[in-house]
């Protein structure tokens, strides 16, 4: 099962120990070691054993540990796994995915491990990071590849380099393919993470790329930066009146549902089912926000 808080997912970099020393104590959901982009083909070893120690040895704030290896398609996802695995992350970010086949071979891998180990099954949870136009073509099938898969994520500056398409503010030339992302995670109920914001600056607009993609359906976003994870996380976290709201709504329909009521009127609108699962969800992600701020 999924975890219950993933409103913020930040990016560190593998080799670096400092950011790693100083990412343990972040309130933060989720924190990725990056052995990928982040870390330099010099660097993967290094990165590798910066990790697997920090993995072993470091008390983390984060709920979740996860590590991004590199591409399933190259050799060194295979190294990257033999040296982070006995750490045993909480889950495992895929980059670059294009097939169901990637995601199945890794959960196998980690099935073998979890035996081997005496660890409970499909305990590491898997992630795939959908950034090319095959892989987007691919959506579906890698949703429902295996139940270990946990969430897709969608990477919009490494689709848009592959398609040859133009970075705008507006993000016209992702849309599509922001959408398609979303939808297959819905339909295989999956969670849906958003592309980073890269201008470290833009605060206003990393709030309004977030507010946008918490509106398409995305439950959470990836960061590149510490001062990013407030903004991110104050977005998917609904506020007061939202979750007053929402509750007054659920009571609303579980009192005509006592009544033997269908449709109802609820502050001059007419409430239905769609309506009454909005609430419930708003009511989950206010009560996983929750919950993280009560274990920190």
């Amino acid at each position: 099962m999924a975890r219950s808080a993933r409103r913020c997912f930040l990016f560190v970099p593998g080799d670096d120990e400092r950011k790693i020393e100083k990412a343990a104590g972040l309130a933060v959901d989720a924190v990725i070691f990056d052995l990928e982009d982040a870390v330099a083909p010099s660097r993967k070893e290094d990165a590798r054993r910066a990790t697997r120690a920090a993995l072993e040895r470091l008390p983390y704030a984060a709920e979740e540990r996860v590590v991004r290896i590199n591409p399933v398609s190259t050799s060194l996802a295979d190294d990257d796994l033999d040296a982070i695995v006995p750490a045993r992350p909480d889950a495992v970010f895929l980059p670059k995915v294009e097939s169901a086949e990637e995601v199945r071979a890794v959960s196998t891998r980690l099935l073998e491990a979890e035996r081997a180990n005496g660890w409970e099954e499909r305990s590491i949870r898997l992630l795939a990071l959908i950034e090319s136009a095959r892989g987007v073509i691919e959506a579906a099938a890698i949703a429902a590849a295996d139940e270990r898969l946990d969430a897709l994520a969608f990477g919009a500056e490494d689709f848009t380099s592959d398609i040859g398409a133009i970075r705008t503010t507006e993000g016209a030339e992702i849309a599509t393919a922001h959408g398609t992302v979303v939808l297959a995670a819905a339909a295989y109920g999956r969670q849906a993470i958003d592309t980073p914001f890269v201008d470290l600056h833009d605060m206003q607009g990393l709030e309004a790329a977030t507010a946008h993609a918490r509106n398409l359906g995305y439950s959470g976003k990836l960061a590149i930066h510490p001062r990013q994870v407030s903004v991110i996380e104050g977005v998917f976290t609904p506020d007061a009146e939202t979750v007053a709201e929402a509750r007054a709504l659920i009571e609303a329909f579980e009192a005509h549902e006592e009544r033997g009521s269908g449709v109802f009127a609820h502050l001059g609108k007419m409430v239905d089912m769609p309506m009454v699962r909005a609430a419930r969800k708003v009511l989950e992600r206010a009560q996983a926000a929750e919950r993280r701020e009560d274990a920190l």
